[in-house]
């Protein structure tokens, strides 16, 4: 069975930068995606980005791109989400989650707390 521990998150002045990580466990995960989601307050849940596990191959929403990058470590069976340029709006809880490449995400982090504010 698959699990995930996300640690990271906080508190941060808009402008700064956080790193989140995301610990795999229970399987080998050759053939999955790994993606990071977050659902800002009375929002609904929305697609932040995603890396391959096996090619590395990124891919990521508009909101994202060009502050944040995506990367794993297979040796360490961990992804991270490296976020630079923070806005206020980027305050959500951010989850990661796994999915067969082509598949629905069927697992899920415990998701952490991010706030972008002075």
């Amino acid at each position: 069975q698959v699990q995930l521990v996300q640690s990271g998150g906080g508190l941060v002045q808009p402008g700064g930068s956080l790193r989140l990580s995301c610990a795999a466990s229970g399987r080998t995960f050759s053939g999955y995606v790994m993606g990071w989601f977050r659902q800002g307050p009375g929002k609904e849940r929305e697609f932040v980005g995603s890396v391959g596990w096996s090619d590395a191959r990124t891919g990521y929403a508009a909101s994202a791109k060009g502050r944040f990058t995506i990367s794993r470590d297979t040796t360490k069976n961990t992804v991270y989400l490296e976020m630079n340029s923070l806005k206020p709006e980027d305050t959500a809880v951010y989850y990661c989650a796994a999915a067969l490449r082509g598949q629905a995400y069927t697992a899920w982090g415990q998701g952490t707390q991010v706030t972008v504010s002075s």
